[in-house]
């Protein structure tokens, strides 16, 4: 099957994780994404598991796409990359504000040349405004949107906020800058008209905040104790989410207390939030008697939603996973991994990602060949550092 962006041609100027998740998505449904590196590469090309030098964290990000090096402080690299948006629809970049003006590459530069062009620029506070021009990685605007505080504040008995180890800042970002590529994309084809796009990941991270938005602004008293938390079993834990009605309903019966239905304490959701406590403390009377699969089996029995806790090894093996054709192999210069694909499928196109990682530089001879360069003059370039060519 065809692939949906196939006819797409991305300029990729984002590095670390956000700009590149973003990227790689378009890569899966098919764009030609030309990865525009530095000498030294996208940092996360050092980034652990590392085997014979090449990152699999680096490849999981960047598949599929094209790598070519260019030192964009010279003159004749910002030539390149005029040269090459004469055919290019969209060009990503996550620099900090002002570095691409710096450059001379700026949006209101390129699209004066290039209307039709589709331009995404991925920061931490915006393009514009009193934090534009601060440093920003995931974890500091983790603390900074008020997501670490709102989810201490359901950890009870601790005042430290959560170290942190995975960017959802990052990865929540480049999904929204996505879905605005798609969305500018669609637009264009009616209007012809190409525009700017600024994501901000402040804004990503304070809009998965929508419940503590409100309580902000309307404060609700605490439940006596968080609702969705895990439940000891004899072996370990298990997380029930009890979301409805319907699922309270089943959690009682799985637990052979339909008495709760009717309990005053806990019959109405308002009185039930409340002494939530009560509700673990009594099921884990229960619960601690069996083993978590035994806790599973009568979960799903009872229809309530419900799982083990798994490790990342264990969910790599999960039938489901390898039921939906989840995982695919990708190759680099050490060998090969598994990446995840996209986590949609459509039914009459190709959305998967694409087997290979590039090496750095690997394709600027053959990009630059593309865009009509003679190899003279690609070797002099190489000559000069404006390029490396692999």
């Amino acid at each position: 099957m065809d692939r949906p962006l196939a006819d797409i041609r991305v300029l990729d100027f984002t590095t670390t994780i956000a700009g590149p998740h973003c990227t790689r998505l378009m890569a899966d449904l098919g764009a030609e994404v030309i990865k525009i590196e530095a000498e030294d590469g996208d940092m996360m090309r050092s980034r652990p598991p590392l085997r014979d030098g090449a990152s699999t964290s680096f490849g999981q990000l960047n598949a599929g796409k094209q790598s070519v090096v260019l030192d964009l402080k010279q003159p004749e690299a910002r030539e390149i990359v005029m040269r090459l948006l004469s055919t290019t629809d969209v060009l990503v970049e996550n620099y900090r504000p002002g570095v691409m003006a710096r450059f001379g590459l700026d949006q209101a530069v390129l699209r004066e040349k290039r209307p039709e062009l589709i331009y995404c620029a991925i920061s931490g506070y915006g393009q514009t405004g009193p934090s534009s021009g601060l440093a920003a990685y995931a974890p500091a605007v983790h603390a900074a949107s008020g997501f670490d505080l709102a989810h201490l504040a359901y950890q009870p008995g601790r005042d430290r906020p959560d170290n942190c180890g995975i960017y959802v800042a990052d990865y929540f970002t480049g999904t929204y800058a996505f879905g605005a590529i798609m969305t500018a994309l669609l637009h264009r084809k009616e209007t012809g008209r190409g525009q700017m796009i600024d994501v901000s990941m402040l804004e990503t991270m304070v809009g998965m905040l929508a419940g503590e938005t409100q309580a902000a602004q309307f404060p609700v008293a605490p439940p006596g104790r968080p609702m969705f938390g895990p439940v000891r079993t004899k072996d370990g834990y298990i997380m029930p989410a009890i979301a409805s009605e319907r699922s309270f309903q089943g959690l009682a019966r799985a637990a052979g207390r339909e008495d709760w239905l009717t309990d005053p304490r806990f019959a109405l959701y308002a009185d039930r939030r409340r002494n939530w406590g009560d509700v673990v403390d009594a099921l884990e009377v229960w619960s601690s008697t069996l083993t978590t699969a035994e806790c599973q089996a009568a979960f799903d029995r009872a229809g309530v939603p419900s799982s083990p806790y798994r490790t990342v090894r264990e969910v790599m093996s999960d039938p489901q996973l390898a039921h939906r054709g989840a995982w695919a192999t990708v190759s680099d210069k050490a060998g090969s991994f598994q990446v995840l694909n996209p986590p949609f499928r459509f039914s009459d196109a190709a959305v998967e990602v694409r087997d290979f990682a590039a090496g750095l530089g690997e394709h600027s001879r053959s990009v630059l060949q593309e865009a009509g360069y003679t190899a003279a003059e690609i070797d002099a370039l190489a000559a000069s550092g404006v390029v490396k060519a692999g």
